[in-house]
């Protein structure tokens, strides 16, 4: 059991429960659309979003791909990029690959576009599922007991990202991942019950780097996710090539 991410890649492997797991987070299909309707002129990435995932599965050869969230961009009704570019990544996909999507808060009308794929689909609630000692959730609202009693439990969601600076005032901001210990008070205070939590939490970056994120190294900035940071207990950044960055609040 556990989950590793792939160097320089937004995605990890999971194993959980006899199946290898390729798990990425906020895929966010037909963004450039959304983006178009509030003023913002981009290119379309949508084929290089596509060949990016379609080069993941076909080197780790999972037994299952699971997207926590957000597979698309419009938190309504889909629009037509976005349902052509979902359509058009699953008709590329294996067609014997099981999907799992943990419901996302942009996924709302998500089901009238993946009844007509032909893999077998699998949608979770909003709370996430559990698949051995491993859960997911998307992270927009508080994972269900079930999932945080897991060893490991994987959320989306935030995005997060560091600001980076060099010694002459140059800054980046680069995508990773936040790992640390859950800390079970604010799940229990939610839930109202005593259950175990005592596990590690792992937040995923965005698959689409166009989508923005959490600068969770900046002072001011407020998380998306109900239960960060207060959950995250001792949370450390990684790069996308593995560096850790130690304490994301001190980077």
């Amino acid at each position: 059991m556990g989950v590793e991410p792939l160097p320089g890649d937004p995605a990890a492997v999971a194993t959980c429960d006899g199946e290898r797991v390729l798990v990425v987070a906020d895929y966010h299909a037909g963004i450039e659309a959304g983006l178009r309707r509030d003023g913002v002129e981009l290119p379309d990435h949508s084929p290089d979003r596509r060949e990016s995932l379609l080069a993941l599965v076909e080197r780790e050869r999972p037994d299952r791909l699971l997207v926590l969230g957000d597979l698309g961009h419009a938190i309504g009704d889909p629009g037509r990029d976005e349902r052509e570019e979902v359509l058009a990544l699953f008709d590329a996909l294996p067609a014997d690959l099981p999907v799992t999507l943990a419901k996302g808060n942009h996924d709302g009308d998500v089901e009238a576009i993946l009844e007509r794929v032909d893999q077998s689909v699998e949608i979770t609630p909003g709370h996430g599922v559990r698949i051995g000692e491993v859960g997911f959730a998307h992270g927009h609202t508080w994972p269900s007991p079930d999932v945080l009693t897991a060893e490991v439990v994987c959320v989306g969601h935030e995005h997060p990202v560091v600001r980076l600076e060099d010694e002459v005032g140059g800054a980046r901001v680069e995508r990773v991942w936040l790992r640390g210990d859950l800390n079970s008070e604010p799940f229990h205070e939610f839930h109202d019950a005593d259950f175990d939590v005592d596990g590690e939490l792992v937040v995923f970056p965005g698959f689409n780097d166009l989508s923005g994120g959490t600068w969770v190294n900046v002072d001011g900035q407020e998380f998306l996710a109900p239960f960060l940071p207060d959950g995250l207990a001792d949370g450390e950044a990684y790069l996308l090539d593995g560096t850790r960055l130690g304490d994301y609040r001190r980077v």
